[in-house]
């Protein structure tokens, strides 16, 4: 008669997949309040001014404003620092933005019964933004990121944009019109 061993086996696979994740948790508790972290440990940006849960909520914001699905979070983290930075000086921009925020989390809880960045579908995201998109806080926060996202020179090349071309003599001779992502 044959023997079958019961014993819980751990595959190499299994183990590296299970501890990565509990990996990422030591390093989002480590990095302390005031910091978001990518899961992946790949980028993190302080939230000293306007707290965690607001920065969190700015970067799901400006990934529905302007949605890119091969950008990293990393580059819409960065796109929103301005307004981290700017709450830091200005108490008028924090209040606005807070308050923003604050508003986009009432919608979302009222409908979804959860906070707008743990809302799951990008649709449902974007039905909000919709019903705030004419005032002011949406306004500032959508003009802001066309400057802080598409300004980014590690963007451009995302894009397959080379950058400007002035200085190299012009895109006439240098094949002005091989651009593919138009």
């Amino acid at each position: 008669m044959r023997t079958i061993d019961r014993r819980t086996r751990v595959s190499r696979r299994s183990f590296l997949k299970h501890s990565s994740g509990a990996t990422a948790g030591v390093v989002a508790l480590s990095l302390g309040p005031g910091m978001i972290a990518s899961p992946s440990g790949a980028w993190a940006v302080a939230a000293t001014n306007l707290g965690p849960e607001t920065m969190q909520t700015l970067i799901q914001m400006a990934r529905d404003i302007y949605p890119h699905d091969h950008l990293a979070d990393r580059y819409y983290a960065a796109a929103v620092a301005a307004y981290e930075e700017q709450a830091g000086t200005d108490p008028a921009v924090k209040d606005m933005i807070q308050s923003g925020v604050a508003g986009l989390d009432a919608m979302a809880e009222a409908r979804h019964g959860r906070r707008y960045a743990e809302v799951g579908w990008e649709a449902e995201r974007v039905a909000i933004l919709r019903e705030i998109e004419a005032g002011s806080f949406f306004q500032t926060v959508r003009s802001g990121l066309v400057v802080g996202l598409y300004n980014n020179p590690e963007v451009w090349a995302k894009f397959g944009y080379e950058g400007p071309s002035a200085d190299k003599g012009g895109y006439l001779h240098r094949g002005f019109d091989d651009i593919d992502w138009v």
